[in-house]
């Protein structure tokens, strides 16, 4: 088990998570790809922008985040195994009805068959009002668009390997530090603050510390010294 450095200090950002979700699903939720999901979901539409904010199953298919979450308890389980994961724990949370879906039948493609694209909600009210909306015929959800191929994230690499891959030769002197810098940094963060450091051709941890140092100061948007990385999206404002 890979231990957790803890949360860093400074400014973070924070999922809301009803209160409900608490006291009335957790304690029926009797499935681990089910509760994985259910978080995901609020965390994942929390950084979506604008209204209606949904996934498809599709777009769900390709969230390696997830895939890496279920993998967890399934180290041996393939791509196929991963995604019959996911639709199991989907079906589940959505006859649970923690959350709601949409499917939309398109014009038949060359091939003859309609194509079917599945909307999915987390049953708040905003959610509730997006699919009456759909079925009333007042919005039309436009097609998502390009989907990731499903991956599961490797193993993270820890700062000594990040610090001999990115810059060189580990100096002893500075083992200590790095692993204090690990404690206290965000794994994102310090992945993150290394390839700045070599987009600027900066190779030196005293430029990558000082990085480090302005986004626990200043909070890590505000700070960055490149542009954030979003996935483009036609119908919603990126996540941010």
């Amino acid at each position: 088990m890979r231990t957790f450095s803890g949360f860093p200090a400074g400014p973070t950002r924070f999922t809301p998570v009803p209160d409900l979700f608490f006291t009335a699903l957790l304690p029926e939720i009797d499935d681990l790809a089910e509760l994985q999901l259910t978080l995901y979901l609020f965390w994942s539409l929390n950084r979506q922008k604008g209204s209606p904010r949904y996934l498809t199953v599709r777009e769900l298919e390709g969230e390696g985040l997830l895939l890496s979450a279920l993998a967890a308890s399934r180290p041996d389980a393939d791509a196929a195994a991963l995604l019959q994961m996911l639709h199991e724990a989907l079906e589940r949370a959505l006859e649970r009805g923690t959350l709601l879906r949409v499917s939309i039948s398109s014009p038949a493609e060359s091939d003859g068959e309609p194509h079917v694209e599945h909307y999915i909600f987390v049953n708040t009210p905003q959610g509730r009002q997006a699919v009456a909306d759909v079925k009333d015929g007042t919005l039309v959800l436009e097609r998502p668009g390009v989907v990731q191929e499903p991956h599961v994230a490797q193993p993270r690499a820890n700062i000594y390997e990040l610090y001999e891959r990115n810059i060189g030769v580990l100096p002893p002197l500075l083992a200590e530090e790095l692993l204090e810098a690990e404690q206290t940094y965000a794994p994102d963060w310090i992945e993150d603050a290394f390839r700045i450091a070599v987009e600027h051709n900066a190779r030196r941890w005293r430029y990558i510390r000082s990085i480090l140092e302005r986004w626990a100061r200043d909070g890590k948007d505000d700070g960055r010294s490149s542009a954030p990385r979003t996935r483009p999206s036609a119908r919603r404002s990126p996540r941010s």
